[in-house]
């Protein structure tokens, strides 16, 4: 596997491949340095091209990807027809070789796989699509029961990082059931700076999401997309950058 990205670190079954991309390896130039997957973000678009050359050459012959044109929200396509970039948060696969991806630059990657290896989905999960429920929506999609799935969380900005208004704190905690509200109310620290901000846990808002919808297991987390800028790139911290993408499929069967 390349150096320019990092595998879950899950039990998965062996035919299952995933992968995040870091923005390092690629052939963009300027804030977009360097392995830049995203076309939407104002980067030349053949680099952009070959970066996801690049990306095709990391997995098995003959693959194909699914890109998705992504609203924040909490549709869920399956990636096996013959859909081009549809607007939608997530995708799930049964069929081998068609590749769930998302692309991100601080918000959450969500990867899952069943334990048989026979059904894998990426959902991209910022905040606005983790309160919506799309990690409730794909797991909902996938054509097998939440216990025999697996999770991976991808790299996404750390809680040390993650400044949110009042606003959004209080749309989680409403969203909360009573027994979620205490472990809610914990994913946000107030601001010890600005009156009425808080820094919010995206990590553990989706471990709670995905505690009651109860996958078999759950894994990743801790990393800081913020943070790590030889690593990732990063919205917040840069405003004009590039996107790694997350991405997920079946690896048996394919010549």
């Amino acid at each position: 596997m390349s150096s320019h990205c990092i595998r879950p670190d899950w039990p998965a079954p062996a035919n299952v491949i995933a992968m995040t991309t870091l923005r390092t390896g690629g052939y963009s130039l300027g804030p977009y340095t360097s392995f830049n997957l995203a076309d939407h973000v104002g980067d030349d678009p053949a680099a952009v091209a070959a970066n996801r050359g690049l990306l095709a050459s990391m997995l098995p012959l003959q693959a194909s990807v699914l890109w998705l044109e992504q609203i924040h929200g909490t549709r869920v396509v399956c990636a096996d027809g013959g859909q081009v970039c549809p607007p939608a948060d997530a995708s799930w696969s049964s069929t081998p070789g068609r590749a769930c991806a998302v692309l991100t630059a601080d918000c959450l990657p969500v990867l899952f796989c069943s334990r048989k290896g026979d059904v894998v989905a990426a959902a991209h999960a910022g905040w606005r699509g983790l309160l919506g429920g799309v990690l409730e929506s794909t797991i909902a999609a996938m054509p097998v029961a939440p216990g025999q799935l697996m999770a991976w969380l991808g790299p996404a900005i750390g809680p040390a990082a993650f400044e949110v208004g009042a606003e959004v704190r209080a749309a989680f905690l409403a969203a909360a059931t009573p027994a979620q509200l205490p472990s809610t109310e914990a994913c946000f620290i107030p601001s010890r700076t600005r009156s009425g901000h808080f820094f919010a846990d995206l990590y553990a808002l989706a471990r709670l999401r995905l505690d009651v919808l109860a996958p078999a297991s759950i894994f990743g987390g801790g990393a800081c997309t913020f943070a790590g800028s030889d690593r990732y790139f990063s919205y917040r911290r840069d405003g004009v950058t590039g996107r790694m993408a997350s991405v997920i499929l079946l690896g048996q069967d394919l010549t």
